[in-house]
This record gives structure tokens, sequence and C-alpha cells, in this order.
């Protein structure tokens, strides 16, 4: 219970503390989301797994992604490179456009187990690890908290959400053993490093697996 109450202030607190945004334009940012279309598809429905859907994600949350790929704060290559070329306009009438945009549902594709599995970690976390519940954060349908810079998550590419889980967890394999490989580490206050870095590999992909069935 005390967990679960620090965890509804820091959202209070990340709500009341995000940043107002300046108005993003929807119909320039559809003309400047053209390159971005290769990667992420039509309308932000990406059909590639590795590359993440954008249809239907906040727009603090896409704009913030956009600003750490271009100072480098999260680190991609790729990203790094289209961010480059964007203005602080650009990135704010791409990610309003983004935000408008309606994602396509997936189907749950594991099995019956893993998807329990998932359900189990999403609603009720993980007691001997001490890992949050996500549903704290992210909504029972994984709609997310677009004013906190919480993200959808619902309906997400599962391939994509378990990269960013390891990629989160990774950091703290850092950590402990002197490492280099990549990591991600641009969550708010260390909340996903917290809740991934107390999940094994199985149990990302049954999470991701779960969340990819939300809608």
């Amino acid at each position: 219970m005390k967990k679960t109450i620090i965890i509804f202030v820091s959202i209070l607190l990340a709500t009341l503390s995000a940043n107002s945004l300046a108005s993003g334009n929807v119909e320039a940012g559809q003309t400047k989301s053209a390159t971005c279309m290769g990667c992420h598809g039509l309308a932000g429905n990406s059909t590639m797994p590795n590359f993440p859907k954008l249809a239907g994600q906040g727009e603090s949350y896409i704009l913030k992604q956009l600003q750490e790929f271009k100072s480098g704060v999260r680190d991609n290559a790729i990203m790094a490179g289209v961010a480059s070329l964007l203005s602080e306009q650009d990135m704010m009438d791409i990610a309003a456009y983004y935000s408008t945009q309606t994602i396509s549902e997936n189907s749950a594709k594991a099995d019956e187990e893993t998807i329990e599995l998932g359900r189990k970690i999403y609603l009720g976390g993980k007691k001997d690890t001490q890992t949050t519940a996500c549903i704290a954060c992210h909504g029972p349908k994984g709609l997310g908290i677009p004013s906190a810079k919480f993200p959808a998550l619902g309906a997400q590419h599962a391939e994509y959400t378990a990269l960013q889980l390891k990629a989160f967890r990774q950091y703290s394999i850092n950590e402990q053993t002197g490492s280099e490989d990549l990591a991600r580490d641009n969550d708010y206050e260390g909340m996903m490093r917290s809740v991934a870095k107390g999940l094994t590999t199985v149990e990302i992909e049954a999470l991701a697996e779960y969340i990819a069935g939300l809608h």
C-alpha cells in the first residue's frame, strides 16, 4: 500500500510539473510526418514490429522523445539523425498530428499461459521483487497518462515493447557489471528502470504480449 501511494504521488507531481505544450499544428504535422512513414507507417501505424506505432500516443510524450533523441539523452542512431533535422516547431507539429490518429488493434499471439503471466504482472506487479504494477501509470487499457508524459502502451507491437523493457533493464545490468551495452534511462525518476530490473526475459516477453492485446 505504501509503495502504491508513493507511485500515485509521483504521478500527481509529474502531472503538475508537466511543461505546457506550445500548440502544435496537426495539418502541418501530417505534411512533416512524410519522412516518418518509412518506419512508422501510414498515420503512425507501423507494420514492422521493431518500429513503434505512434498513432494515438500522447502529444507531450512524443515531443519529449523527439527532443531527447535530438539532444542525445535517448540513444538511437536512426532517430538522432532524423530529429537533428527537425526544429522545435516541427517536433510539436508532428507530435500533435500523431496524437490525433487512431492506433490499429493487435491480437494476442502468445499462448494462454504466457498471456496470463503478463496479465498478472501488469495488474498486480511482483511482490518478491517489489515490482510495481504497470496499471498504476499506464491504466487498465494501456492508455497512459498524457499529462504526465506516461505513454500509451495498448496495441503496441509486442516486439517493440519487449525491446524497451530490456533496454530499461540493461541500465541496471550495466551498473552492476560495468558493461556499456545500449540501455535506456530517460524515464521519469527512474520508474521504468525500477520496474524492468525485477523482470526476467520470460516475464518481459509475456508482459509485452499482454500489452499488445490491450485496446
